[in-house]
C-alpha cells in the first residue's frame, strides 16, 4: 500500500507504492493510510468553505505525518537537526574524506512557503529572446499569437540555425537550442549542479508557465504529490489568480491538509480522483494549459514539489499551441492522425467528474491535429471488451500493432524499461513481466509469431544500484524517490538479473537520480529504436495492469499517463529512429537523432552491485554529503 508523509524531502512512500499484492494485517491497523479504497462514491470538486475544525483536522494531520517517519540516526549519539527528520544521517568526518559535498553554481536561497516540499524558491535566469525581449505591457490576443506562432516558427528545427554556438562569444543559445529539441517535444527538466551545456535544452516548471509558451488564463495540474504554496511561486505573478484546478488522489487526513495549502488561494479548487482498488494511486503527471492564444498539453514525470525539479532526472513532453478552431466546427475537428484528441478526452472522462467538463470542453474547441504522439494512459477499473485495450499494457500493445511496423529479426531487439519504482510481480518471471506484459512490449506490427518465437527479444530493465545512489547528487535522501521496498524485493530474488546500472553520461545526469520512466525497443547495436516511451508508470501491475479471469478483463489500479513516439509519425522512411550517440546535438544531421536520456547500451549489474532498496539501511559508506542512511 501507500503509507505517505512529509520529510525535507517532500512526500515519501513508507511502502511502495506499486505494492498492490500487500494483504494488510487484519490484526495492525495501518497508521496514516490516505489512499486506499476512495472515500467518496464520485470524483467531486472540493470547494467547500473551510472552517476551524478543517483546519485543526490539517494540523492533526500534519503531526500525524511527522510521526510516521522513520528518526534520523546519527553516528554521533546525536539528533540530526532538522524540522522533519530523515533516515539520512551525519557520519563524522575523518580529514581523508572531506570533500563529499557538491557544490553547483545554481545554489537556492531558502524563501517562505508550506507544504511537502523544501521551500526554496528556483531561480530561473530570464532569456532574451534574441529579437527582442517581451513587452511589460500587454498587446492583444492576436498580437500575442503572432508572437507565439513567430517563437514556434524560431525554434522550429529547419529555422533554429546550423551552429550549436548561436551567441557571440560561443555561448550556447537556449532558445536555438530548444529548436533543435523541438523536433520531438521531449525535454529533460533542468539539473541543479550539473554544466550549463547538459542544461541547455532543459526545462524548469517555471519555463514552462513563462509568458514566452502563452498567456494563461486558466490551468489544470494533475499530480501525485502537490506542494500548493511552492507550485504557486512557479506561476509568474500575473498568471497566480487565474483559475487553476488541481486534479489529486489525496484522501481523509492528506486530503485535509491539500485543503489547507490550498485555503489562501481563492482561484485554486481541488478535484479528488475516484481510487476504487485498494493500492491505486493518482499518479499521472499532466498540465492543461488555456491561453489567450491557445491551448498546451504538457505530460511529464515531476511530482508538484521542489525537489522533483532540482537534482533528478525528469522527462517532459511539451505539446505545440494548439489554435482554436471556427466557431460551428464540428466535434471531429482537429483531430490528429494518432488520435490524441479523442483518447485525451477519452481519459478525463474516465474521472467521472463533472469538474473536468470544462476541460474537455476546451479541448473540443482547439485544433489537436499537429500533435505526432499516441496518448497511452491507464485508468482504475476492470476493464472489459472494447474498453479493455484502451487502457495500460493492452493499449500499447494495440498501437504497436496497428501503427507500428515489424522489422527483420526483430526477436534480436531488446526490449528496454527504465523506472523509479517496482511493484510485486510474482514469484517468477512467468507470472507477468515475461508474460502478459513482455507480449505487449514486444509488439511490433500485426504480425505476432514473433512473441513465440523459440529465441524471445531480450529484456533490460535500468534501476539504480546502491552505489548509483550513493554518489549521486542528492546523496541517499535520493533514495527516498525510488521506493523499491525490501518486503516486495524478498519475494522477487530472480528481478535482480533483468537488471542494469543507471549511466547518463549522454545527457550529464549520471548522478541526478531518474524519477523519469522510458520504455523503449532499440535494435541489436542500440543505434535505432523503433519506438520510445516516456509515461508517469512505473514497472508494476498496479500501473500497468494484468489480465484476469482467462484473460477478459484487465485490472488497473491507478492512474497513469504517458506518450508514445512512433518513427512512422516523424516522417522516418526506414521505420526507426537514430540513436543521439553523443553529448551534443548535431546540428548539421538531416535526420535528427532522438534523443534517448540515458546511455546505451545499459550495462548489466556487476557482481557485487544491488538494487536500490530505500527501507534498509546503508552505512558501509557515506554519501556525496557525508551521510549514511538509517531508517529504524
Amino acid at each position: 500500500g501507500v503509507d505517505r508523509t512529509e520529510s525535507q524531502h517532500g512526500k515519501w512512500t513508507l511502502s511502495s507504492s506499486d505494492e498492490e499484492d500487500a494483504e494488510p494485517n487484519p490484526g495492525v491497523s495501518a497508521p496514516g493510510r490516505m489512499d486506499g479504497v476512495s472515500d467518496s462514491d464520485a470524483t467531486v470538486i472540493d470547494d467547500e468553505e473551510f472552517d476551524s475544525s478543517t483546519v485543526g483536522r490539517s494540523k492533526a494531520a500534519a503531526e500525524t505525518m511527522e510521526r510516521l517517519l522513520p528518526p534520523a540516526r546519527a553516528l554521533t549519539g546525536n539528533p540530526v537537526k532538522s524540522q522533519r527528520p530523515s533516515p539520512s544521517a551525519k557520519r563524522p568526518t575523518p580529514p581523508s574524506e572531506l570533500g563529499w559535498g557538491v557544490s553547483s553554481s545554481d545554489e537556492e536561497p531558502e524563501t517562505k512557503g508550506g507544504g511537502g516540499g523544501i521551500k526554496q524558491e528556483v531561480r530561473v535566469k530570464e532569456e532574451k529572446v534574441r529579437e527582442g525581449g517581451v513587452k511589460e505591457e500587454s498587446p492583444g490576443p492576436t498580437a500575442k499569437r503572432r508572437r507565439l506562432e513567430e517563437w514556434d516558427r524560431r525554434i522550429s528545427p529547419e529555422v533554429a540555425g546550423n551552429s550549436e554556438t548561436g551567441m557571440a562569444g560561443g555561448t550556447l543559445d537556449k532558445w536555438d537550442l530548444l529548436g533543435k529539441a523541438q523536433n520531438f517535444s521531449f525535454y529533460l527538466t533542468r539539473v541543479s549542479g550539473i554544466s550549463a551545456k547538459n542544461n541547455a535544452c532543459a526545462l524548469h516548471i517555471k519555463d514552462i508557465l513563462s509568458p514566452l509558451f502563452g498567456t494563461i488564463t486558466a490551468s489544470a495540474q494533475f499530480n501525485y504529490c502537490i506542494d500548493i504554496p511552492w507550485l504557486m511561486e512557479q506561476y509568474p505573478e500575473e498568471f497566480r489568480t487565474k483559475p487553476l484546478l488541481i486534479v489529486h488522489g489525496e484522501q481523509r487526513l492528506a486530503k485535509a491538509h491539500l485543503h489547507e495549502e490550498a485555503h489562501p488561494y481563492p482561484n485554486v479548487r481541488l478535484c479528488q480522483a475516484k481510487l476504487e482498488i485498494a493500492y491505486g494511486t493518482h499518479h499521472t503527471k499532466m498540465m492543461l494549459l488555456l491561453y489567450e492564444e491557445g491551448f498546451r498539453v504538457v505530460i511529464h514525470t515531476s511530482n508538484l514539489i521542489h525537489d522533483d525539479w532540482h537534482q533528478k532526472t525528469q522527462g517532459i513532453w511539451l505539446s505545440p499551441l494548439y489554435p482554436r478552431l471556427p466557431a460551428g466546427s464540428p466535434e471531429t475537428a482537429g483531430e490528429s492522425a494518432t488520435k490524441f484528441k479523442r483518447d485525451l478526452i477519452d481519459y478525463l472522462a474516465s474521472y467521472r467528474s463533472t469538474g473536468l467538463n470544462e476541460w474537455i470542453g476546451h479541448i473540443k474547441q482547439h485544433d489537436l491535429s499537429l500533435t505526432r504522439v499516441h496518448l497511452i494512459g491507464s485508468t482504475p477499473g476492470r476493464h472489459q471488451g472494447n474498453e479493455k485495450q484502451k487502457w495500460g499494457h493492452l493499449k500499447l500493445r494495440k498501437v504497436l500493432s496497428n501503427c507500428s511496423s515489424s522489422v527483420a529479426n526483430q526477436e534480436s531487439w531488446p526490449l528496454i524499461g527504465q523506472f523509479s519504482s517496482i511493484g510485486s510481480l510474482g514469484g517468477d518471471e512467468t507470472k507477468w513481466l515475461c508474460s502478459e506484459f513482455k507480449e505487449s512490449l514486444a509488439t511490433l506490427g500485426p504480425d505476432q509469431r514473433q512473441f513465440v518465437s523459440l529465441k524471445p527479444a531480450p529484456l533490460h530493465l535500468v534501476y539504480p544500484t546502491v552505489e548509483n545512489v550513493r554518489t549521486s547528487l542528492e546523496g541517499y535522501p535520493g533514495g527516498g524517490s525510488l521506493p523499491y521496498a525490501i518486503d516486495t524485493a524478498q519475494k522477487q530474488p530472480w528481478l535482480p538479473t533483468f537488471m542494469h546500472r543507471w549511466s547518463a553520461e549522454v545527457t550529464g545526469r549520471s548522478r541526478a537520480l531518474p524519477h523519469i520512466k522510458t520504455y523503449m525497443r532499440a535494435s541489436p547495436d542500440f543505434g535505432e529504436l523503433a519506438w520510445f516511451l516516456v509515461t508517469s508508470a512505473n514497472l508494476s501491475k498496479a500501473a500497468w495492469g494484468t489480465l484476469e479471469k482467462n484473460g477478459i478483463q484487465l485490472m488497473i489500479r491507478s492512474y497513469e499517463l504517458g506518450v508514445l513516439y512512433l518513427p512512422e509519425a516523424f516522417g522516418m522512411e526506414s521505420g526507426r529512429f537514430l540513436v543521439r550517440r553523443g553529448p551534443s546535438l548535431d546540428c548539421k544531421a538531416s535526420v535528427m537523432p532522438f534523443p534517448v536520456p540515458y546511455d546505451l547500451p545499459p550495462q548489466r549489474y556487476g557482481n557485487r552491485d544491488r538494487p536500490w532498496i530505500w527501507n534498509i539501511p546503508y552505512l558501509h559508506a557515506p554519501d556525496t554529503h557525508g551521510n549514511v542512511w538509517a531508517p529504524s
